[in-house]
């Protein structure tokens, strides 16, 4: 989760803490709308447990909100 708190400071400008909040409550938003399984995968994913920049089973945290656009009603990059 450090990695994505990271970015949306880098990107906003808005403090290490309120990045940490607001990724929080989108993550939190996220895993509502999602079944079961796939929350639980969103916890390990942004919980350090999964590999970030697409390693070995891994999954880009970078491109999280591309992959999950769609599902919102955004468009995809």
């Amino acid at each position: 989760m450090d990695d994505l708190v990271k970015q949306v400071v880098e990107r906003t400008g808005i403090s290490e803490e309120q990045a940490r909040q607001a990724v929080q409550v989108v993550l939190g938003f996220v895993k509502d709308r999602l079944p079961g399984p796939i929350a639980a995968h969103v916890d390990q994913l942004v919980g350090g447990q999964g590999q970030s920049a697409g390693g070995a089973g891994g999954l880009d945290i970078g491109n999280l909100g591309n992959m999950l656009g769609g599902m919102f009603g955004g468009e995809h990059n």
